[in-house]
């Protein structure tokens, strides 16, 4: 009998849950199955994910073939009636141990081969302890799931339920045993992480979380954050970023849009003048910082002029690396029954977008050479310096260590270390 292959779609929250379903699998005893951990976050992710299963099932055509995640949350019916699926499991259900214990059990009746309960109703979300992730160079921790607010193109929070925290207690007891493992960098991920403390007691912040981690495991080399929405950073954070040099000096954003008319349509809680204003009181305080976003080209209603504004935002936030997504309409959103935009003209801005972005990038790699970096190594030909650049080495180096180099170059791509 062999062990169970996993596939993964979707953000690093995925990748995190992955990682935990695994060592859940593998003390229940799972054999000789093929697991899809799916994504919902546009229709081309539900389409890939299909596309995924029937490859899978295809390579392995006796292995029992599960399907959760996201889409298998939103939409259960679209994978139960696939052929090729064996069970369909949601997201509160993947997380737990007697889930694994009942699927290693090899009994997948009538009842069992559906499992997906309403994700509204659950209120805690626990902090899953894991040793690590196939790499010795960083891992991720959940420290907070689901969303509470309601964005007219987004259908997660139907796939991970409202906000809930993993408490300060748990989540540094596991930075403290990753730390013990050997890991030097850790990424607090979760799916609205500057919501997190909301829910618990005296309602703490984000910041707060980020001062107590880096005060309480001295010896954490890098403490880095996933995706945050910049209106809802606190001043701990703030402080945070201009004190701490721990805390990486790279903010992923979750900005969407450039255009005021069309951010209130997207009911997102911010203005353009917002996310300029953070971004340069975040350099302001932290000269080194550098910023992702996500970006969404085409959404309902976007002309020309709504679709510049997005473009000029590039420059205006100094983004650098962007993650651009052509919208895609998903059922039972508010945005889905909006006025679309045509889609060669959506692939179009899209590409517009990710030239401007590259761009950005080029410039960035540009700046950086002849500088002393601090490089934390992915393999040992590769790194990423703490404003999450790629270097090279042509000397190997020992994976998971941070090394202090000065960049001799660039390749468009990566930067070079002498």
């Amino acid at each position: 009998m062999s062990a169970p292959i996993f596939s993964n779609h979707g953000c690093r929250l995925n990748q995190y849950e992955l990682e935990a379903m695994k060592e859940l699998a593998d003390g229940a005893g799972l054999r000789d199955a093929v697991v899809i951990n799916t994504c919902a976050v546009t229709a081309e992710a539900v389409r890939k994910a299909r596309q995924d299963i029937r490859k899978l099932r295809k390579a392995n055509p006796n292995a029992r073939l599960i399907v959760t995640g996201c889409a298998a949350q939103t939409e259960p019916a679209t994978f139960t009636a696939m052929p090729e699926v064996d069970a369909v499991i949601g997201n509160t259900e993947k997380m737990l141990g007697a889930t694994w214990q009942g699927l290693a059990a090899d009994f997948i009746g009538e009842t069992e081969a559906l499992q997906v309960d309403d994700i509204m109703s659950v209120t805690e979300t626990a902090g899953h302890l894991i040793d690590g992730f196939g790499t010795r160079s960083r891992a991720y921790v959940q420290v907070q799931n689901g969303c509470d607010h309601r964005c007219t193109f987004c259908i997660i929070p139907y796939g991970r339920g409202n906000s809930r925290s993993v408490p300060a207690g748990v989540v540094v007891d596991q930075i403290k045993r990753l730390v013990d493992k050997g890991f030097n960098e850790v990424v607090l991920t979760g799916v609205d992480l500057t919501s997190w403390g909301a829910d618990l007691p005296a309602t703490p912040r984000l910041g707060d979380l980020v001062m107590r981690i880096l005060k309480l495991v001295p010896d954490l080399r890098r403490l880095r954050i996933s995706s945050i929405d910049s209106i809802e950073v606190d001043e701990n954070l703030m402080q945070a970023i201009a004190t701490e040099p721990r805390l990486m000096p790279h903010l992923h954003l979750s900005l969407q849009h450039g255009d005021d008319m069309i951010l209130k349509r997207m009911k997102r809680r911010h203005m353009r003048d917002d996310a300029i204003a953070f971004c340069t009181e975040a350099r302001k305080l932290r000269p080194d910082m550098t910023f992702g976003a996500d970006i969404i080209a085409g959404f309902p209603t976007e002309t020309d002029e709504m679709f510049q504004n997005s473009l000029k935002l590039l420059e205006e936030c100094d983004l650098t690396w962007m993650h651009v997504f052509p919208y895609s309409a998903r059922e039972g959103t508010p945005a889905a029954r909006m006025p679309p935009v045509n889609g060669t003209v959506i692939k179009a801005r899209a590409a517009q977008l990710r030239a401007a972005g590259d761009e950005q990038v080029q410039r960035h790699l540009a700046q950086q050479i002849g500088q002393t970096h601090s490089v934390l190594m992915e393999n040992p030909r590769m790194g990423r310096t703490a404003q999450f650049a790629e270097v090279r080495f042509d000397t190997p180096q020992t994976e998971g260590a941070i090394v202090v180099t000065k960049i001799i170059g660039c390749d468009g791509i990566q930067l070079i270390a002498g």
